[in-house]
């Protein structure tokens, strides 16, 4: 059975685990579309930074 040799206090687990936390998306409005998107992402209609980089997706 494994035996603790130490016993870590509150504070020293909080330092540990300090760096473990929930990131926000980095979301901005598009200019263009007037959308909420994901900052360096190509948007769903294939625009990026303003431009068409990708051919828009059919409509079904």
């Amino acid at each position: 059975m494994a035996v603790i040799s130490n016993k870590n206090s509150k504070s020293h687990k909080r330092n540990r685990r300090g760096h473990i936390a929930l990131e926000v998306p980095n979301i901005v409005l598009d200019k263009t579309t007037g959308e909420y998107t994901v900052a360096h992402h190509v948007s769903p209609k294939g625009l990026y930074k303003g431009r068409q980089v990708v051919a828009a997706p059919k409509q079904k």
